[in-house]
Order: C-alpha cells, then sequence, then structure tokens
C-alpha cells in the first residue's frame, strides 16, 4: 500500500524516527509551542497518532520571553533495550547574536508516555544533540560545533561534529569532546546523529541549512571516533538539484527555480530498520504555495525507503530527489477526516492545540467553569513573548477553512476575544470581538501584522448574543468574515496568505489557526468558545 507524503502534515519539523518492536514513534521541533516535542506513535509508517509531548511542565523547558522559532530544536528519540532516551536543544537568542545561548538536556522513561525524569543538563557547545548507545554498554553524545568568533569575522559558524562519552551512573558527560566529523563542501553541518550497521558507524547530518538548499549528508567509519568517508554520491537526499557551491547557489537558483520536485527542503533525516528489514529515512520537508516560493505550513515530515548497495544507504528511486510517497508495512491507510469540529467536554482538542511558552491551564484557560466551553481569561496582547491567552492548532492544508462560536462581553476597547491566525508575533492576522466605549457598542475588528507593523484593516458594529469568525485560505488568498443575524459578512478585504510563512517571516515553524483573548485592563475578562471548527477544502 502506497502513503502519500507528508506523512505528518503541517509543522512537524527535524523528525526523529525509531522502531520498538512492532512500535514505529516520530518526535518532531515544537520551538515556542507548548508542550515541547510532540511524538507520534504508527503500526505500519502510514497512519500515524499523536501520542504523547514530553516536556509538559516549565521544570523541564523554561519558554517564557524566548523569541519566536526559539525554544525547543530537533529532538532525538532512542531506546537502549530499557529506556526511552529524548534529546533535546532549548534555545534562547538564537539569532540576534553571533553567540548562541543553547542547553541541551536528556531525559529518559520506562514509557514512552512517562513519567520522564528530570532533564539532566548535557552541554552548550551546539545545538541538535542526539545519543548513541553502544554495543558495549557505553553511551556517547554528538552535537554540532557553534563557533560565534566565525560569525564576528564574517566566516561560517558551523565548525564540526563533536563526540564525547556520557555517564549514566553520574548523568554527565565525562572526558572531553573530540570533533570527529568538519562537515563537507556542502556546509551547515548540524543535526548530526550515529547509527551502527554491520561493523560501520554511520554519521548522518544536516548540511545546506534548512532551506531551498537543505540535504542529508551521510558518512561511515569502522570507528566511532573516525575518520569518517563520506557517501560516495552524497547528499543522500535533498531537494535542489543544482551547484553546490555556496557562492553560487542563489544565482543558480533564481535561473533555474525550485521546481524540480513537490517535496521542497528536504534533509535533517533520521534512519530506521523497519520490521520487515528493510530500512526507511523520515526528514522534513515543505510544500509551498503553487506558483510562489512560500511554504506557510512550515517544515512537514515525510518518509522515503532506502536501499544498501556496497554498504551505502540510497534511496530507492536511485536518486537524491525525494518520492512523493513510499510503500509502507501493509494493512489500509486510516482516512483522515476534513472536518474537525472541536469541542470542549474532555480535553481531547489538546490532542492538536497547543499554547505558546507555557502550559495551557496557566495561561487563563479552563473547561472546568463552563459546560462544553473552553473559558479563556484575557491576558496580555498578541504581540507579547510571555503570557498570551492563545490556544491554536496547526495548518495542514493550504485549502482550508476555519470557524470559532463564542460568547463575550468586552466592556473596554482594552478588551478583545476572536479568531487569530498567525506565524510570530510580527507576522499574523487577528479577528476580534472588542468595544466602542464613545459609542458603547460592541465591534468586530480586523488588524494584521506584516514585518512587525500594525494595520487596523476593518471595524464594524455588531450586534449578537453569540459571535462566529470565519476564516476561509485557498493558496496564497486568506479572507475572514463573520456571521450577524445569520448572515454571513465580509470582514475587511482579502489578505496575503504568504506572509505567514518560514520564507517571509524568517522562522522555522507554521502557521497555526486559533482562539485568542486580550483583557489588557485586569486579566479578568473572559470569552467561552463553544466550537472551534477546522476544515481542509
Amino acid at each position: 500500500m502506497h502513503c502519500e507524503n507528508p506523512v505528518l502534515k503541517g509543522f512537524h519539523p527535524d523528525p526523529s524516527m525509531l522502531r520498538v518492536g512492532n512500535d514505529y514513534f516520530i518526535a518532531v521541533s515544537t520551538f515556542e509551542w507548548f508542550p515541547g516535542v510532540r511524538i507520534y506513535h504508527s503500526t505500519n509508517l502510514m497512519n500515524w497518532e499523536y501520542l504523547t509531548a514530553p516536556l509538559d511542565d516549565v521544570d523541564k523547558a523554561e519558554l517564557a520571553g524566548c523569541c519566536a522559532s526559539d525554544g525547543i530544536w530537533a529532538p532525538h528519540i532512542s531506546h537502549d533495550g530499557s529506556y526511552f532516551y529524548l534529546i533535546y536543544t532549548v534555545v534562547h537568542g538564537a539569532r540576534e547574536n553571533p553567540v548562541m545561548d543553547v542547553s541541551n538536556y536528556l531525559i529518559k522513561a520506562k514509557d514512552i508516555r512517562g513519567k520522564w525524569s528530570k532533564p539532566v543538563y548535557l552541554n552548550s557547545s551546539g545545538f541538535d544533540p542526539s545519543i548513541f548507545h553502544e554495543e558495549d554498554g557505553s553511551k556517547w553524545i554528538v552535537n554540532m560545533e557553534w563557533n560565534y568568533q566565525k560569525v564576528c569575522c564574517g566566516e561560517h559558524p558551523f565548525t564540526g561534529i563533536l563526540l564525547q562519552e556520557y555517564n549514566s551512573e553520574r548523568a554527565e558527560l565525562v572526558g572531553n569532546p573530540v570533533k570527529i566529523f568538519q562537515g563537507t563542501t556542502i556546509g551547515s553541518t548540524e543535526g548530526p546523529q550515529i547509527f551502527k550497521k554491520k561493523g560501520y558507524y554511520y554519521l548522518v547530518s544536516a548540511e545546506g541549512g534548512t532551506g531551498w538548499f537543505h540535504a542529508v549528508t551521510v558518512a561511515r567509519s569502522r570507528s566511532l571516533t573516525g575518520p569518517y568517508e563520506v557517501h560516495p554520491q552524497n547528499p543522500v537526499l535533498s531537494s535542489w538539484g543544482g551547484t553546490r557551491e555556496r557562492r553560487l547557489v542563489q544565482e543558480e537558483k533564481r535561473e533555474i527555480g525550485i521546481e524540480n520536485c513537490y517535496l521542497k527542503k528536504a534533509g535533517h533525516g533520521c534512519f530506521c530498520e523497519a520490521a520487515d528489514g528493510r530500512w526507511f529515512l523520515s526528514h522534513l520537508c515543505a510544500r509551498t504555495i503553487p506558483g510562489t516560493e512560500y511554504c506557510p505550513m512550515g517544515r512537514e515530515t515525510a518518509i522515503q525507503e532506502i536501499v544498501w548497495r556496497n554498504d551505502w544507504p540510497y534511496l530507492k528511486n536511485g536518486t537524491y530527489i525525494p518520492e512523493n510517497s513510499f510503500e509502507g508495512m501493509g494493512g489500509a491507510i486510516n482516512e483522515q477526516e476534513k472536518r474537525v469540529v472541536y469541542s470542549f467536554q474532555e480535553e481531547e482538542f489538546l490532542r492538536d492545540f497547543q499554547t505558546l511558552r507555557k502550559p495551557w491551564n496557566k495561561l487563563g484557560m479552563t473547561i472546568k467553569e463552563k459546560q462544553g466551553c473552553i473559558r479563556i481569561y484575557g491576558r496580555e496582547s498578541v504581540y507579547s513573548r510571555f503570557d498570551q491567552a492563545l490556544i491554536a492548532r496547526r495548518q495542514s492544508s493550504l485549502k482550508f477553512q476555519a470557524e470559532a462560536t463564542f460568547t463575550f462581553r468586552p466592556k473596554s476597547f482594552q478588551h478583545s476575544a476572536g479568531l487569530i491566525y498567525r506565524y510570530d508575533e510580527k507576522n499574523q492576522y487577528y479577528a476580534f470581538v472588542s468595544y466602542d466605549e464613545e459609542k458603547a457598542v460592541a465591534t468586530i475588528n480586523l488588524i494584521t501584522v506584516i514585518s512587525g507593523k500594525t494595520a487596523w484593516i476593518a471595524q464594524n458594529e455588531i450586534h449578537a448574543e453569540k459571535y462566529c469568525i470565519q476564516l476561509k485560505v485557498s493558496d496564497n488568498r486568506t479572507a475572514f468574515s463573520y456571521v450577524e443575524d445569520g448572515v454571513i459578512k465580509d470582514l475587511g478585504e482579502p489578505l496575503r496568505t504568504e506572509v505567514l510563512s518560514d520564507d517571509y517571516a524568517d522562522g522555522f515553524t507554521g502557521a497555526f489557526v486559533g482562539m485568542a483573548v486580550c483583557d489588557l485592563q485586569k486579566h479578568s475578562e473572559y470569552a467561552d468558545f463553544e466550537a472551534f471548527v477546522y476544515e481542509e477544502l
């Protein structure tokens, strides 16, 4: 049975794939979205269900105040026969200064659903750490090295892959780190992982930067510490079919474009042997709005089948270009519901929804105060990096519509509640109900925030006991509307979807749509959302 890529649609970057028995797991980055690190489960590589998010309290990840696209980067999940291990980076201030303030941590659990251990701090020399479990029982941490001095000198700061032993009993790194790989001429060497097969150690890394020139590089050695020999047809995977000369890639991209394949930005791979002996490679990818170079869904997760020749891995299709589909482990592919109506009787909606930087119940949200509703108490503005009462889900299709139905009694222009479609604090669209104090009437409003600049697009009086705000996205067209007296009315002119993309915002996440409430007076006013609808078109 062939399965279409991507297998995890919408913002699901940096996939780390693992098999334990007949169970497969994928862990993905979450950046500033909480809880951190989403883990999915499958038994056939085709049907993936959300399972858990281990970084579910601030003791495991302090994100308050972190910039957009900082937070939790590139998790690595593994199993040593007894414990699941999760390695991850907490990033603060990744691209504001030459120095990257990163902290790498390890947690473990007998059951992947938890309870997970308290974090063990590893190091801060770079990001994207992973752990290798050697056959003799020893454990080794690998991570990329970031040299901030190179940034100051106008040079490349990705200076290789470091290896260091981890002592489980002492719960710390021991000995000195060893640089085992400098990377290839593709550059920007990161995301290192090691696995062993037939006496070879295989070092897998991401190169080319997590954009159009992204790639999966493979090298091997008979010794864990190297030297490592690069794959004879490297890269093993990439969407870019042009030159690898860094000084020429941008010029060639302007000449030949990026339309050589459907799945763009392929890279950051993880190898996994399936139960039937076949091998697969999970990797991130992206899909553009047709006719543009904008990816509002961010980086997604896809899978490729691998074949081995002369103890080297190759894509089954004989190229390094990713396929749009692959043959899974058998069984039927579960049809995903196109239309999902979220109610708030139980916490099941949290399988799809996340909050910013803090747990949802620490941001003024509860389903216990009004039956069937999520009551959201207003907090800081939609520009805040600290305390937003906002809960949202990923955009998973280039064409979709969403709808929020709620009651709200604003008493001031400083009160607002409504539907938000956002990429980050500097790029977002917010349609909301507020209050005109001079006219003593509720208003329905639309603002845009584009590259940090706010524009007021629409403001209309509205007379309703219950509010319904709608959003329809079709490729690069975004349109808001609302319902009054049973009539659907446009709210402002159509907007550009491309604004809410990695490529416009220069970020690492993806577009989300959801509910937001602000109270800039006392954080005491609330809205009761009784339903949220998301439908792929």
